[in-house]
């Protein structure tokens, strides 16, 4: 404990206390800081503050604006290396799990029979209709996160603890009533993904998929619970160890049963369906204290005897008080993803139907469908690396707003934009580099088909990826600051914009377009979904009043 006298003006606070050595222990990592007791509560004269403990977590802790200039290059430099601290293992752990699918896709591309596109078809419809089936319930890590960040930030350790145990049983119900559904309900959803025109050989590929891969949804929900967990103690380093653990297992699982036991996409399912329980298994071991985290440390350890636990699943009726924070986070996050998904999962069934009056329908549409499950696994991918830096600043926007710091927030948003232009632009040189040197289209298919049909796709891609890079940062942004139902609102509306840009250059002679150009149209309706994305979340960090306020504005009208 220390005691300081703290000074209070209108102007700035200063404070009178010499600085402290101290080594922090916390449940993720040991370090040295330099902290300073700070006293940011307004009075007139001198005032008496008293700290109990200091609490720093994987990452220096960054002094107050009250005592920092925003213009400071040493400042923007140290946030900068708290975000990439956060973000580089982020970037892993996040792009591990559609590395799985990509896996899953590449192998039954290359190993099933020359000009064969049914067995991709089938596991393009089934990975869709998993992707959005999996995706809607993100809640889990979205919700989770900013509130275990912002309850930890402000030392309720309890309190953090008691809504990481509710996710993991919320994870564990929702996830074994969700294989139920898949299971009971696969013909019929699966003819919804389009295998009703692809053919009866890829609905019956699509099926052995969905069979298997529908046993692992409580492990995939479990382990998305667990990340948010740990991403609300500001640790990203765990979940990349324990996913990249899984991947291997999943790469090492497709070489023997695609590629050796020609299995197809069964073989693809059981192999990521056995990487993901083993994953959701270490991830419940390290929140309960029986595995250690990657720095070696269990969660908690720098928590009061009085405090002390481990993360479990709740296996109690809660107060609805306990769980409110909880279920209105995750309600807002559940709508916004039902909609993205639903406008995804269209994508992919127009794309099944795009080639429906050709005169070979089946194989014609199943190319259409190859095409679009490849060029969706890319995007996807691109999007979860750009969602790295929409991880650390959700847990740093959540963390500032945890301490009332309005700068730091303000500071980590503009310096989290400036890392995902270059983030975009080099996805972009990347894509456009595989796409010229024919790498892409050799890696995945030999199908000329679907050759054909993805080269018109890879230009879209390409040109996205600055707009996508913004528009998980912005994501991330507002997540950290709770804006959840702000999202939701925004994402109803991109869909209906992208709708309406898909009607009317499906319907309308607009641009003189052309019957063949569906899937070229269904992937526009997307670059609009995500346009409309941008502009809205825009709007709200911006906006003076905001919890963001990007440029300041709401300060200098404040002054």
């Amino acid at each position: 404990p220390c005691c300081c006298l703290a000074w209070s003006s209108p102007i700035r606070h200063a404070v009178i206390s010499p600085p402290i050595m101290t080594t922090i222990t916390t449940p993720l990592i040991t370090t040295s800081s330099r902290s300073t007791a700070l006293h940011n509560t307004p009075h007139d004269g001198y005032d008496a503050c008293k700290t109990d403990e200091v609490v720093d977590l994987e990452i220096d802790a960054y002094s107050s604006s009250s005592e920092e200039d925003d213009g400071d290059d040493t400042s923007q430099n140290n946030i900068s290396q708290q975000i990439l601290s956060l973000a580089t293992p982020a970037l892993v752990s996040l792009a591990i799990d559609p590395l799985m699918t990509i896996a899953d896709t590449a192998f039954v591309g290359r190993y099933s029979a020359p000009n064969d596109p049914y067995p991709l078809a089938g596991l393009g419809s089934a990975a869709a209709l998993l992707v959005f089936s999996f995706y809607v319930f993100n809640f889990l890590a979205t919700a989770t996160a900013p509130l275990v960040a912002k309850a930890r930030a402000s030392k309720d350790e309890v309190g953090a603890k008691l809504v990481g145990g509710q996710a993991l049983t919320l994870a564990s119900i929702l996830g074994t009533a969700l294989t139920l559904t898949l299971l009971i309900f696969r013909e019929p959803l699966l003819h919804v993904m389009g295998t009703g025109v692809t053919g009866v050989e890829a609905d019956h590929y699509g099926e052995q998929f969905l069979t298997v891969r529908a046993l692992a949804a409580p492990a995939v929900l479990i382990c998305s619970a667990s990340n948010g967990i740990l991403r609300g103690y500001l640790d990203t380093k765990t979940p990349t160890i324990i996913l990249l653990g899984s991947n291997v297992i999943n790469l090492l699982l497709d070489v023997v049963l695609v590629a050796q036991l020609k299995m197809g996409p069964q073989g693809a399912g059981i192999a990521t369906t056995v990487a993901e329980w083993i994953a959701a298994l270490c991830f419940l071991g390290v929140l309960a204290g029986k595995l250690p985290s990657a720095d070696g440390k269990n969660i908690g350890s720098n928590t009061k005897p009085s405090e002390s636990g481990n993360i479990v699943p709740v296996f109690e009726l809660p107060k609805w008080m306990d769980i409110r924070p909880l279920v209105v986070a995750s309600s807002a996050v559940f709508l916004r993803s039902i909609v993205l998904q639903v406008a995804m999962s269209s994508a992919a069934a127009m794309a099944a139907r795009s080639s429906a009056e050709s005169d070979i329908i089946a194989a014609g549409a199943s190319s259409s469908v190859a095409a679009h499950q490849i060029a969706l696994q890319l995007w996807l991918l691109c999007s979860f690396l750009c969602d790295a830096l929409a991880t650390a600043s959700q847990a740093l926007v959540a963390d500032g707003m945890g301490r009332e710091d309005a700068e730091s927030v303000r500071t980590v948003s503009q310096t989290v934009f400036s890392w995902g232009l270059a983030l975009g632009l080099s996805l972009s040189a990347i894509l456009w580099v595989g796409t010229e040197s024919n790498f892409l289209t050799d890696f995945f298919t030999a199908d000329e088909g679907t050759r054909l049909e993805l080269t018109k796709l890879l230009t879209i891609v390409i040109l996205a990826q600055p707009l996508n890079s913004f528009v998980f940062a912005a994501d991330g942004v507002l997540q950290g600051a709770e804006e959840f139902p702000y999202q939701a609102k925004s994402m109803a509306l991109s869909v209906l914009t992208a709708f309406a840009v898909f009607a009317a250059l499906e319907y309308t002679p607009l641009l003189g377009a052309s019957d063949d150009d569906t899937l070229v149209h269904v992937w526009l309706g997307l670059i609009a979904l995500q346009s409309m994305r941008a502009l809205t979340s825009f709007v709200k960090l911006i906006e003076k009043q905001g919890p963001i306020d990007l440029l300041g504005l709401g300060k200098q009208a404040s002054q």
